[in-house]
């Protein structure tokens, strides 16, 4: 099978079933927004070492497919309720969340994106899901969009934060701490 189809030279590019649509389409945005946070965990997992963590992003990296694959096929094609996602997924992320949470210190001061590598791209994954969650906000305003993907992309964006807190704090590495450069 061949990679390129050329089907997509003229500016468009189809959803399952079919349907064709411009690649600027809000729709594509979302699902390209999706794939982009995919790619980003997935870079941001070849610096985790935790076997535990690991495991964590590789089912969110599952789990965006299944986002795309929800958000690529009409609510119109006679099998789109066997792409829909479920809240499953939102309460396995809120448990890693409070899971994560408990061997963290507190936060008492805003932290500014960085730390050690993993943490570093793991904050990029976190602010590319907050825009893939305005993408599929706009979506939802001209077409129907499962709310289980907005549920998740919010909680996804917290589970981000937790495990770039995580990372850097299991590999000893401090998080650097927002100093308002306003008030000086």
């Amino acid at each position: 099978m061949k990679i390129y189809t050329k089907f997509g030279d003229s500016g468009e590019t189809a959803l399952y079933g079919g349907t064709r649509l411009g690649k600027d389409d809000p729709r594509i945005e979302a699902i390209g927004s999706v794939d982009e946070l995919n790619a980003y965990i997935g870079y941001a997992q070849t610096f985790v070492e935790d076997a535990d963590l690991s495991e964590l992003m590789a089912r969110v990296q599952n789990h965006l497919f299944d986002v795309g694959a929800d958000l690529a096929t009409p609510t119109t094609h006679p099998k789109a309720a066997g792409f829909r996602i479920p809240a499953d997924f939102t309460i396995e992320m809120e448990t890693a969340i409070d899971t994560l949470s408990a061997e963290l210190p507190p936060l008492t001061n805003f932290i500014l994106p960085g730390g050690c590598p993993a943490g570093a791209i793991l904050h990029i994954a976190r602010v590319v899901c907050r825009r893939s969650e305005r993408c599929v906000v706009c979506l939802a305003r001209e077409a129907e969009v499962n709310p289980e993907i907005l549920r998740s992309l919010n909680r996804l964006s917290d589970l981000l934060f937790v495990l770039a807190r995580t990372v850097n704090f299991r590999a000893q590495t401090s998080e650097p701490i927002w100093e308002s450069q306003a008030h000086s």
